[in-house]
C-alpha cells in the first residue's frame, strides 16, 4: 500500500479509524472524511508527527454533495486515487412493527447511499489506477437479522450494488472487495438507533469477547493487497452463518433468532 492513495469514510472511530493507522503504517496516503471535524483533527495530528500525509474532510455521506466534495478535494491534494473505503455506518435495534420509518430510511441512506455516491465520484479515478472499492458490511448482509430490518436492508442493498459493479467492471481491472467483519468491538452498537431514532446508548453485547477493530482493519489490508473478492471474518458468526445460509436455511433462522434473543433487554423473545 506504499504511496498508494485511499479514502476512508467513517474515519473518526471504530474500524475507519483503525484502517487509517493500518494503512498509514504500510506507507498509504490518507483522505480521511467523517462528520466530526475535532476528531478527524486529532487523527491528522497523530498521523502526520509519523510521517502519514493525511488530509481530512468532513463529510457527511448520506449527502450527495458531501461525497463529490470529498473526492475533489482527494485528487486536488493527491492527484488521483487507489482505494475507496466504505466504512460510514450507522445500526439499529428496533422490531419493525415498533420502529419508525424515518429510521430505516437513515440507514439506507448512510449505509446504501453513502456508498453510491461515494463510489460513483471517484470510480473515474479508480478505473485509471485499476484500484480497489470497499464496502465495509456486515454478515447483516448476509443473513436478514431480527430487531434489524434497516440495517441488514441496508448491507443486503450495498453487496447487491457492489456485486453488479463488480461484474460491470471484469474486464476493466476494477477490484471490488465485500468486507464482513462480524461483529466486532466498535463504537457502532452504541450509536445504533432505537425505534424512534435516538442512540441506545450502551451496547447490549460484551465488547471484550469481540473481533477488535485493530485485526478487522488488518484482514482488510491484507485482503485489498491480495485483491480477494469478500472477506468474512470470524469462524462461527462469520464463515459458518453463511454455509448454513447456503444449505440449511430453516436451521439458521432458529439459530439467528435464539442467539438474538438472548442479548439483554432483547426486544423480543
Amino acid at each position: 500500500m506504499y504511496n498508494k492513495v485511499i479514502i476512508i469514510t467513517g474515519a473518526s472511530s471504530g474500524i475507519g479509524l483503525a484502517c487509517a493507522k493500518e494503512f498509514a503504517g504500510r506507507g498509504a496516503k490518507l483522505a480521511l472524511a467523517a462528520r466530526s471535524e475535532d476528531k478527524l483533527q486529532d487523527i491528522k495530528t497523530e498521523l502526520q508527527e509519523k510521517g502519514t500525509e493525511v488530509i481530512t474532510i468532513k463529510t457527511d455521506v448520506s449527502v450527495e454533495a458531501d461525497c463529490k466534495h470529498m473526492i475533489d478535494e482527494t485528487v486536488k491534494a493527491f492527484g488521483k486515487i487507489d482505494i475507496l473505503i466504505n466504512n460510514a455506518g450507522i445500526s439499529m435495534r428496533a422490531l419493525f412493527k415498533d420502529v419508525d420509518l424515518s429510521v430505516i430510511k437513515q440507514l439506507m441512506d448512510v449505509n446504501f447511499w453513502g456508498t453510491v455516491y461515494s463510489t460513483k465520484y471517484a470510480l473515474p479515478y479508480l478505473l485509471e489506477q485499476k484500484g480497489s472499492v470497499v464496502g465495509v458490511s456486515s454478515i447483516a448482509g448476509y443473513v436478514g437479522l431480527p430487531a434489524r430490518t434497516g440495517y441488514s436492508s441496508s448491507k443486503f442493498a450495498m453487496h447487491g450494488f457492489l456485486e453488479a459493479l463488480r461484474v460491470e467492471n471484469l474486464k476493466t481491472g476494477l477490484h471490488v472487495l465485500i468486507a464482513a467483519p462480524g461483529f466486532t468491538a466498535s463504537n457502532v452498537r452504541k450509536a445504533a438507533l432505537t425505534a424512534d431514532g435516538t442512540n441506545q446508548g450502551e451496547t447490549p453485547r460484551k465488547e471484550e469477547k469481540m473481533m477488535t477493530a485493530e485485526e478487522v482493519a488488518s484482514h482488510m489490508a491484507k485482503a485489498i493487497i491480495k485483491r480477494k473478492p469478500t472477506l468474512i471474518l470470524t469462524f462461527v458468526e462469520g464463515k459458518v452463518t453463511v454455509f448454513l445460509k447456503k444449505f440449511a436455511p430453516g436451521l439458521l433462522r432458529k439459530l439467528t433468532y435464539n442467539h438474538m434473543a438472548k442479548e439483554p433487554d432483547s426486544p423480543f423473545k
